[in-house]
């Protein structure tokens, strides 16, 4: 028999292709419409370790994507929204709503793919709604999904008469941890465990894998999905990583346990179990085990290993936790993302609450610093951390504005003093240029990311002139906040002095650079961002500036 290899390659891979275009565009789509609110359900529905698995669960199961979800917990754990126990909650969560994919790839809705392309199209062209033009998106993406998997069978199809390809399989019965290996491999590669698992079900539907030989391989895809969490920890907090780790040991762990299952035949007989006396209790289920076509049986085995090894593993979560600790040992520091002073109880008694919004807006003003501080360390070393640190930070600094503010002008409405009316009037106008020093320090990350995409250098004495306004702009914020909070004068006018010469700085470094650009000692790329930053600098000595001349009352 010949086979027409050039065919099943293109049919596979551009199946597959089609197949995470369409998980990936109808993830971001679902994403989209949900907004904030995802978020929100992690932050608030984390309180018990039950709470978290029934969110990431939600969650997972409306953006279609435990990686996602997982990585979305590691951003929550970074910024110090979420503790590491609670992000356990969700993560086992997270691994039962990913097992959605496989049950709709199992429905068999191929033929279908085309009219729901045309719906999802229909509606992201011809409609100006933005809500309607996200559905669209989303529809288009389900739809792609199907035709990846319609032209993915066409290539994978005639792997059943393959002698190579039969040979491989035979090994996998033979010797279950090679299909453990395949899988785990594979999907750390694609990244997605239901782009993996979708294959597995096409290549069994087509014939080409048995039951028997799929099931190894689907273990191994649940332990490659925990790569995407992994990759996206480097670079966090101890406490992030810890999270990320977790996934990978929690999946790790499943395998260790259902594996030895499956080889005893006890495991296809709990799945078979669970089909027959609990499944068909469900609304629209009909039939049995033996009646399931095998897409939806492998489907049922990996909803049925991820929920059983989450009932397993949930009352370990401490455990758990432990584990993780010991293994990345490190002082858990995480951001404090909520405010420290303003306590809501003290709003009856204005001039004590007032105090407590001051020790607020200082507080906001170091960590404004420390994001600046960071932003340069950027700069110069080109650590990812770094810049990961900025990002987090002004999720902080925003908060924090936002916060500050709604407190103050409840303390507003009670019958304050004059001087405590000034000072209301100070805080509110100082969140507001910390705020934007933030903003200034997240330019200044984007620009040294364009630096280091471009392969961008500058010459040493771009780099001594940038590090002695970098010191002068960080002295003269810092000199700024301390003013503010001990309310010396005298410190307040040698900020404005200082940012006199930052502002000579920067048109002296300014002229500098040109003229380097003119010697060909330096390209337009990079003076364009060397001035940009330079900008910035100028601007936080600006801020600070204005934060000088409230203490002042010149404002």
């Amino acid at each position: 028999m010949e086979f027409n290899y050039q065919e099943i390659i293109f049919y596979a891979t551009g199946g597959l292709a089609f197949f995470l275009f369409g998980i990936k565009y109808m993830s971001e789509g679902l994403q989209n419409i949900a907004g904030n609110k995802l978020r929100q359900l992690l932050e608030k529905g984390t309180r018990t370790p039950v709470r978290g698995v029934i969110s990431g669960m939600l969650v997972t199961a409306l953006i279609q994507s435990s990686s996602a979800t997982t990585v979305l917990t590691v951003g929550l754990v970074n910024s110090g929204l979420m503790t590491l126990r609670q992000a356990i909650g969700i993560i086992l969560g997270a691994n039962i709503g990913t097992t959605i994919t496989a049950y709709l790839i199992g429905f068999k809705l191929e033929n279908y793919s085309l009219p729901i392309l045309a719906i999802g199209m229909f509606l992201i062209f011809f409609f100006k709604n933005k809500r309607l033009n996200t559905i669209g998106q989303i529809l288009f993406g389900f739809g792609m999904l199907f035709f990846g998997m319609k032209t993915m069978g066409a290539g994978l199809k005639p792997l059943k008469d393959l002698p190579f390809f039969i040979n491989a399989m035979t090994n996998i019965e033979n010797n279950t941890m090679v299909g453990v290996l395949i899988g785990t491999i594979f999907t750390a590669i694609v990244q997605s465990s239901s782009a993996t698992i979708g294959i597995l079900q096409e290549l069994a539907y087509q014939g080409a894998v048995s039951y028997n030989q799929a099931v190894p391989i689907l273990l191994g895809d649940n332990i490659g999905t925990t790569i995407t969490a992994l990759l996206a920890a480097i670079g966090t907090s101890v406490a992030a990583r810890r999270a990320a780790l977790t996934h990978c040991l929690f999946n790790f762990m499943g395998v260790i346990i259902f594996l030895p299952l499956f080889m005893l035949g006890i495991l296809p007989e709990i799945v078979r179990l669970f089909t027959d006396y609990i499944y068909v209790l469900l609304p629209g289920f009909e039939g049995t085990w033996a009646t399931l076509n095998i897409k939806m049986q492998l489907a049922q085995t990996h909803g049925v290993f991820n929920i059983s090894n989450t009932l397993i593993q949930l009352p370990f979560v401490s455990v758990l936790a432990a584990i993780v600790t010991k293994v990345i040992p490190g002082d858990d520091v995480i951001i404090a993302m909520e405010p420290k002073y303003l306590e809501p109880r003290l709003l009856s008694n204005p001039t004590v609450a007032l105090g407590q919004a001051g020790r607020e807006v200082i507080r906001m003003g170091a960590i404004a610093a420390e994001a600046f501080q960071h932003s340069i360390n950027y700069f110069f070393t080109g650590l990812e951390n770094e810049a990961k640190m900025v990002l987090s930070l002004e999720e902080v600094i925003d908060n924090l504005q936002k916060r500050i503010t709604d407190y103050v002008v409840k303390l507003s409405e009670k019958r304050l003093s004059l001087e405590d009316s000034n000072y209301a009037y100070i805080y509110i106008q100082a969140v507001n240029d910390i705020e934007r020093v933030g903003d200034h320090a997240t330019n200044i990350v984007e620009s040294t990311q364009e630096k280091n995409e471009q392969g961008i250098r500058f010459s040493m004495d771009a780099l001594t002139d940038m590090r002695r306004m970098v010191d002068k702009t960080l002295e003269t914020f810092e000199w700024a906040m301390e003013s503010m909070e001990k309310n010396d004068l005298d410190l307040a006018k040698r900020v404005i002095i200082n940012d006199d010469s930052i502002d000579e700085m920067e048109m002296l470094f300014r002229r500098e650079h040109i003229n380097r650009l003119n010697e060909g000692v330096c390209n337009g790329d990079a003076g364009a961002i060397y001035i940009d930053i330079l900008s910035n600098l100028e601007r936080i000595g600006d801020h600070a500036v204005n934060i000088a001349q409230y203490v002042l009352g010149e404002r």
